[in-house]
């Protein structure tokens, strides 16, 4: 048994897509994962499985929801290793930014060369970001809540799905995926 980190996008957000996680626990019981737990209200959850594929873990996840809650979810599923290359790489960590203030977006895929120099264009002074492969780590000096840099403005800019989360929930995910 290997044990994972899913990431679901967009769900209990202003009202909508709402699974409370004693259900979303239960369903990925009941399609047969172990272990299970999951962490606040934004779609955490922590899960052994014996499949080690992670796109074959995010499509039975995601055919498993919109089958109980008749809607798509888009899943991130991350193993130990992902979860250390995020702790790892942050370049915000070595410039000493407040940590309170740091954010990882998980995107779909790795954007394309065109995308990120639209980007790159424009300065965003004083938030700061920088995209590594398929992730994008950001120092939200205002926070996250009055950010030009949100979650939608970097599918729409980057023609991407992505889902955000702190960089205190990261490093909670990264110990509790650790604890059995």
């Amino acid at each position: 048994m290997k044990r994972f980190i899913a990431l679901l996008r967009g769900i209990n957000v202003s009202g909508q897509k709402k699974i409370k996680m004693s259900d979303l626990k239960s369903l990925f019981e009941d399609i047969g994962f172990q272990d299970v737990e999951t962490y606040i209200q934004s779609g955490n959850v922590i899960f052994s499985s014996k499949e080690n594929i992670k796109l074959k873990l995010e499509s039975k996840i995601a055919k498993a929801i919109k089958k109980q809650w008749g809607f798509y979810v888009q899943i991130f599923v991350l193993d130990t290793g992902d979860i250390d290359y995020v702790l790892k790489a942050n370049p915000f960590i070595k410039k000493e930014k407040g940590i309170e203030r740091l954010y990882v977006t998980f995107l779909s895929d790795k954007p394309s060369k065109e995308n990120i120099q639209k980007l790159t264009s424009t300065d965003y002074s004083p938030e700061e970001y920088q995209i590594d492969n398929n992730l994008i780590y950001l120092f939200l000096p205002n926070g996250a809540g009055k950010s030009k840099l949100s979650n939608n403005f970097f599918e729409n800019k980057l023609k991407l799905v992505g889902t955000t989360r702190n960089w205190k929930t990261i490093r909670t995910l990264s110990e509790r995926v650790r604890l059995q």
